[in-house]
């Protein structure tokens, strides 16, 4: 998507049915699952679930007025992405979802440090990303980065 939306619904509503219809069961999916204390937004032109300053006051150290990353979804040019910075910063998170995602689809896991593809969103395990969102409190996610990322 090339366009900065400003709100989540302006997001959607730019999308063709299939990647909305995707990306809408996500949210339900990350709004259902993520542990308390996470906030939904529009960040980096994606929607994204953030430590917001209230939890976390110092921000993003790229950017310190921007809440603390979580976890975005997107619709990007040929497929569309989960990124789970968790996923980048610990790697039993990793070794974990690497294994499980077998057992819930027939798709070769397309992966980089931190980014999910699917290039159909039918073919998305919502189950499982279900799973890995609720693996991570805002509290372990602030403690794993600072550890891993704030020197």
């Amino acid at each position: 998507m090339s366009m900065k939306p400003e709100s989540i619904a302006d997001y959607l509503v730019a999308l063709p049915a299939d990647r909305r219809q995707a990306l809408e069961a996500l949210r339900t999916i990350f709004r259902k699952n993520l542990p308390k204390g996470f906030q939904e937004e529009m960040n980096y032109g994606m929607i994204g679930y953030v430590v917001p300053h209230t939890l976390y006051p110092k921000g993003y150290h790229c950017k310190p007025t921007d809440p603390l990353p979580f976890i975005h979804i997107a619709s990007q040019k040929n497929f569309i992405a989960v990124y789970h910075m968790g996923l980048y910063a610990d790697p039993d998170l990793m070794k974990w979802f690497t294994q499980a995602f077998p057992k819930h689809s027939t798709q070769k896991l397309d992966m980089g440090k931190s980014c999910i593809r699917f290039k159909k969103p039918d073919q998305i395990p919502f189950k499982l990303i279900g799973e890995l969102a609720s693996k991570m409190t805002p509290k372990q996610w602030i403690q794993l980065y600072e550890k891993a990322f704030r020197k």
